[in-house]
């Protein structure tokens, strides 16, 4: 199975997982993990800029990593993943969690 198929699959699953678990609008935690790279964090945080989100970061033991945690208020499951694809394509060497 390709990449890309499994990826359609894994927000396929998402999808009705978020549906069916949450009333919405709602908040919603996004957790990603990118290496420490000041430019990287600040690419995710202006993703998420004018969205009223709570970004937190914290750096790994050895600093290599950063793990960037966005609560945000969603207006729903396609929004959300929506912007997991948004990340994914404009932030290098991201990680979602």
């Amino acid at each position: 199975m390709s990449s890309n198929k499994k990826t359609e699959e894994f927000y396929k699953k998402l999808r009705i997982q978020l549906y069916e678990t949450t009333s919405w609008p709602s908040e919603y935690l996004y957790k990603f993990i990118v290496p420490t790279d000041q430019k990287k964090i600040l690419q995710i945080e202006d993703l998420f800029n004018n969205l009223g989100a709570v970004i937190t970061t914290k750096e790994s033991g050895k600093g290599t990593y950063t793990s960037v945690s966005v609560n945000v208020n969603m207006k729903d499951p396609d929004a959300v993943i929506s912007k997991y694809i948004e990340v994914a394509e404009k932030v290098e060497g991201v990680i979602s969690l």
